[in-house]
């Protein structure tokens, strides 16, 4: 089922870090499960100066 994740940067860092932390453990597992594009995620919060950590399982 795909999702439609929030366009404002701060919104869609806040949505996805909180979804990764309850649900998904990873931004892979929450891209696939929710068929949203990874690259776009990750261009979309390089914008806004994070990145995603992956031992850290969040945007930094």
């Amino acid at each position: 089922m795909q999702i439609n994740l929030p366009k404002d940067p701060m919104l869609l860092l806040s949505v996805v870090n909180t979804k990764i932390r309850d649900h998904y453990h990873t931004l892979d597992a929450l891209c696939d499960d929710m068929q949203v594009d990874k690259e776009e995620i990750v261009n979309t919060l390089k914008g806004i100066d994070y990145e995603y950590d992956e031992s850290r399982h969040q945007f930094v």
